[in-house]
């Protein structure tokens, strides 16, 4: 069975946790940059957006 999750609900579930939980590192950084990168959809789009499937599918690779 297969479930696909978008990114962006999964970013936003982790963003609530880091800042409920106040958390103050780069983890919780990126986390947060993401979950603002993908519901803004800026220009920078592409280029993050291929980054960020390059290493989804890099670690699918690993099993």
């Amino acid at each position: 069975m297969v479930l696909t999750v978008s990114a962006a609900l999964l970013l936003g579930i982790a963003a609530y946790f880091t800042v409920r939980t106040k958390a103050a590192n780069g983890a919780a950084a990126v986390v947060l940059f993401l979950f603002g990168f993908f519901t803004a959809g800026t220009g920078a789009y592409g280029p993050i957006h291929d980054l960020c499937a390059a290493l989804a599918a890099s670690l699918a690779d690993l099993r």
